[in-house]
């Protein structure tokens, strides 16, 4: 008998179990799941059934666990055709405006709360990252410009490479026995390498798991995110970024014509899912409460210097070499959520006893709290009211499917939303490439297989088959279709908005 055990697995079950429920309820009040697991892990410690859990830096190694596959499943569902315009900007966005974040919010603390300097930059370090989970789970909701979600999805997925090691070169409480050019060189070492050790893991992956006769189906999506995890302790063995070794890798293999692809999909996603809810309950048990109050002032003034003066200040420098408009601008700056990521990164400061840590992580607590439910509870009025939004997107809809699998095709569902000229169009008229049908359309809740002189309605939902060769040409048809209606090849076949 093993009661201890046994107890432990009751409540990890119970847990567990309600924390997925929580998913459909948040979703349905719009406020983000994070917060529920947030609120799980501090019911259940001292403040609730009384489980004292202060182990930072069990913490930190589980939170780094966490977040390597929380990134792997990002860069794994990462589409390159969309990754590849924006790499740039989210390359500027992961490295500069991290540094013009650190230094604004750093300057800000210091000034305000008159923190000594370190201690005032690692909050802006903390702080300067945005969190793949809360970014992927709120913006697949939203009907967006592929530009701007792959451009938040990628920075998201880069930008905890760079700023974990400054996090950790802030943190050391020993004297500092290299120049600071010399800091600045391993930066740039731990990137370039990271980067070459996620190119040559996912390569490798690739290459195996294409030839590999496998003897059960099942095994394909074990192997394809223990490739982005060997990508992350090669990285780590070479003293690299593994962070950004495992996005790297996750591209690679995700946008590779791989054997049982979807189900390496929705295996990469419930994965990410249960390391999510592991992490933010983690988070929320180290927590204490009562002494949270005493964080809110800090964490309401760094959090208005980051969202208000930071964030945006990051996005206008990284932006200046890209053809970003400012209303883009604008919502690449309030889009740049906070998560599990700054309050993980906290604890590494805590569990190298630095002094003042444990303020600043119960600051990062309360911040992430409260800026979360205000950032993501107004992306979707903020996309309206910026005129970023794309209603008429189409969405790819996950499902295992053995002859998807067979035909090298994705399923895309596309809605025609009020005021889409998409409405009134004929089937044929869409004048899809060969290789992509319109399957099936939702009515009125009730469903038929089209054909070619069907007339297309408002509030329409459609399912799309695109071969992998064309979904990106039928892509850029729909969204032409969907802004100049059926002339829209005299305005511009491929959906390029020439008004400006």
């Amino acid at each position: 008998m093993t009661p201890g055990l046994d107890l432990a697995l009751l409540l990890g079950a119970a847990v567990l179990l309600v924390a997925i429920g929580a998913v459909r309820f948040s979703t349905r009040l719009g406020v983000p799941s994070l917060l529920v697991y947030l609120a799980l892990g501090v019911a259940i410690g001292e403040a609730g059934l009384g489980i004292r859990f202060d182990d930072a830096e069990l913490t930190r190694m589980l939170g780094f666990c966490a977040l390597i596959v929380i990134i792997a499943e990002g860069g794994l569902t990462a589409r390159w055709s969309t990754l590849r315009p924006v790499l740039g900007l989210a390359g500027a966005l992961s490295t500069i405006g991290v540094l013009v974040s650190i230094v604004v919010v750093g300057l800000v603390v210091h000034l305000l709360l008159g923190l000594d300097w370190r201690l005032a930059l690692l909050y802006g370090a903390v702080l300067s990252s945005t969190d793949a989970a809360a970014v992927f789970a709120t913006l697949r909701r939203l009907r967006l410009p592929p530009r701007l979600v792959a451009a938040l999805e990628a920075e998201s997925g880069m930008n905890d490479a760079p700023v974990v090691i400054l996090v950790v070169l802030l943190s050391r409480t020993g004297p500092v026995e290299h120049p600071w050019w010399f800091e600045v060189f391993l930066v740039g070492y731990e990137l370039g390498v990271g980067a070459a050790v996620g190119l040559a893991a996912g390569l490798a992956g690739r290459f195996a798991l294409r030839r590999a006769a496998l003897p059960s189906s099942g095994l394909y999506p074990i192997a394809a995110v223990g490739f982005t995890v060997l990508a992350y302790a090669a990285g780590a063995v070479l003293h690299a970024s593994g962070f950004l070794a495992v996005y790297v890798a996750g591209v690679l293999l995700g946008n590779a014509r791989l054997p049982h692809r979807q189900a390496i999909l929705g295996f990469a996603d419930g994965l990410a899912w249960l390391a999510q809810i592991g992490l933010f309950v983690l988070l929320g048990l180290l927590a204490t409460p009562e002494r949270l109050h005493t964080a809110l002032v800090p964490a309401v003034v760094t959090g208005l210097a980051l969202l208000l003066l930071a964030r945006p200040l990051s996005v206008l420098v990284s932006a200046l070499p890209f053809r970003v408009g400012l209303r883009e601008q604008l919502f690449l700056s309030w889009a740049g959520l906070r998560g599990a990521v700054p309050i993980v990164l906290a604890t590494i400061p805590l569990s190298a006893r630095v002094p003042g840590a444990d303020r600043l992580f119960d600051a990062v607590f309360v911040l992430v709290v409260i800026f979360t439910v205000l950032q993501a509870g107004t992306l979707a009025p903020a996309a309206r009211r910026l005129r970023v939004t794309a209603p008429a997107e189409p969405a790819e809809i996950r499902v295992e499917t053995a002859p998807l699998e067979r035909m090298r095709a994705d399923l895309l569902q596309l809605e025609v939303p009020a005021g889409s000229r998409l409405a009134g169009v004929h089937v044929d008229e869409l004048r899809l490439p060969v290789g992509a049908s319109v399957t099936l359309v939702l009515r009125d809740g009730v469903g038929f297989v089209p054909g070619a002189d069907t007339r297309l309605k408002t509030g329409d939902s459609m399912l799309i088959v695109a071969t992998a060769g064309v979904r990106d040409e039928a892509e850029r048809r729909l969204r032409a279709v969907s802004r100049r209606g059926r002339l829209a090849r005299w305005f511009g076949e491929y959906g390029e908005d020439r008004d400006g």
